[in-house]
């Protein structure tokens, strides 16, 4: 089957799937915002937003569903993310966002432990299964301080080379050999740009191009679509090094024009 996407920036992405609409991580404050977190006594962690959205939250229309991979960091989910979750149908996303989110007065939202599933149906009357999967934002040192995240997984009858996984914000670890172990990934949006922060010096907090050819090795998708690698000053690569590191592999990655509406097999 056909699905439209619809890349915005950063890692909000609009997926229409039997008229069922669903956003990922929505963010679409303006060029020029920042977010500065003070982890420790004389460090910080800074975020800067370089380019704006390529759609304002005006233009989305309708959303049913909403997968928040976490909460608590500005690139994942920002001012204007946060004024569009009430309007959505449902918020899936972890337990601790969960908490915070109903603390600030929404209803709409649900936590998702790792491997927890929930079905909603689609405007099909067929049903659409997303799991909660492992996610590792960074040095298990360093979980405390970032806190929790996880990645998604849907799966539908109508979904012709396998399920879909959203990888969420991680870096390569055991959690991506246990979701390749479970599920035979037919498309993969993955989370990339090799993010970096000052603080930290060269430590990970997303792929970098040689994992995700790694993390591609191990999933072995049919289509693997790159995001969550522009607009940012944190991160420190983009499409250069992740074409080079998949160059002459079997899998290719597939660029989302910015604002686009595209059609994908599944």
């Amino acid at each position: 089957m056909q699905i439209n996407v619809t890349y915005i920036g950063t890692a909000t992405v609009l997926l229409e799937i039997d008229g069922l609409r669903i956003l990922t991580d929505p963010v679409f404050d303006p060029a020029g915002s920042a977010r500065v977190y003070q982890v420790r006594p004389q460090v910080e962690f800074a975020l800067y937003k370089q380019t704006p959205a390529a759609l304002p939250a005006s233009e989305i229309g309708a959303i049913d569903l909403v997968l928040l991979s976490h909460d608590d960091h500005y690139d994942n989910l920002d001012d204007a993310g946060r004024a569009l979750l009430p309007n959505a149908g449902h918020v899936l996303t972890t337990e601790s966002g969960r908490q915070r989110l109903q603390q600030q007065g929404a209803t709409n939202v649900q936590g998702l432990a790792e491997w927890q599933s929930i079905t909603v149906n689609t405007p099909q009357d067929l049903p659409l299964t997303i799991t909660a999967v492992p996610a590792q934002h960074g040095p298990v040192e360093l979980l405390p301080i970032i806190g929790e995240v996880i990645g998604f997984v849907l799966e539908y009858p109508a979904f012709e080379h396998g399920p879909i996984y959203i990888s969420g914000d991680t870096v390569l670890f055991d959690g991506i050999t246990a979701i390749a172990e479970r599920y035979a990934i037919g498309t993969v949006f993955l989370h990339v740009g090799a993010a970096q922060f000052a603080p930290t010096g060269p430590t990970l907090f997303t792929f970098d191009a040689t994992q995700a050819y790694q993390a591609a090795q191990l999933l072995k998708p049919q289509s693997l679509i790159p995001i969550h690698f522009d607009g940012w000053q944190h991160f420190s690569q983009g499409q250069a090094e992740i074409d080079q590191a998949f160059a002459g592999s079997d899998i290719q990655p597939r660029w989302l024009d910015l604002g686009v509406e595209t059609k994908l097999t599944v």
